[in-house]
């Protein structure tokens, strides 16, 4: 048995997870294939990772701690489903949403022209911290440059309690459209 995860930043999952954006946001890793990126799950765990991971790559605070677990394990604590997604093919719109996440200008305008497609794809999501929040040993085959890995399946007994209110998500998801509209 398995289940599908998502590789974030831990600190971008931290963010999720505490209700502090909504949005992944992904060029795609180099392992994604002849087709590159796309957002294929429709719900996924979030797998962190501190692999690239600087908070000066962020809007955050300098002394926003990393999120440290525990060696040779990785932790879920979270869940996510996708409600819909975009390909974001302007970089003033790219720019434009520094509001919904914590990557600074710089990261965001880096992936943007990364490779010969400019544009970003982004994820509007549902996030939901996992309780109890679990963990599996870490494995060489969870490394490399992909955003999709194959994980052992949840506990038996775990359970998902939304981030954000119906009401906060809702609020959210609307003022997100607005800023995508030309």
């Amino acid at each position: 048995m398995s289940s599908v995860a998502f590789k974030e930043w831990a600190i971008i999952c931290e963010t999720l997870g505490a209700g502090g954006q909504s949005v992944i946001l992904r060029k795609g890793g180099i392992h994604e294939g002849r087709d590159g990126f796309s957002f294929q799950h429709p719900a996924f765990y979030l797998f962190p990772t501190l692999f690239h991971e600087q908070i000066a790559r962020t809007s955050l605070p300098a002394s926003t701690p990393i999120p440290a677990g525990t060696p040779g394990e990785i932790g879920i604590r979270q869940y996510a489903e996708v409600e819909w997604t975009a390909t974001i093919t302007e970089l003033e719109t790219a720019l434009a949403l520094q509001p919904f996440h914590v990557w600074n200008e710089e990261v965001v305008r880096g992936r943007f022209q990364y490779d010969e497609a400019p544009g970003i794809h982004l994820a509007f999501l549902r996030v939901y911290r996992c309780e109890p929040a679990w963990s599996f040993p870490d494995a060489p085959r969870y490394g490399g440059c992909r955003s999709w890995v194959t994980i052992p399946d949840a506990p038996a007994d775990i359970r998902f309690s939304p981030v954000l209110t119906n009401e906060q998500h809702s609020l959210r998801c609307a003022a997100l459209k607005a800023a995508l509209k030309p």
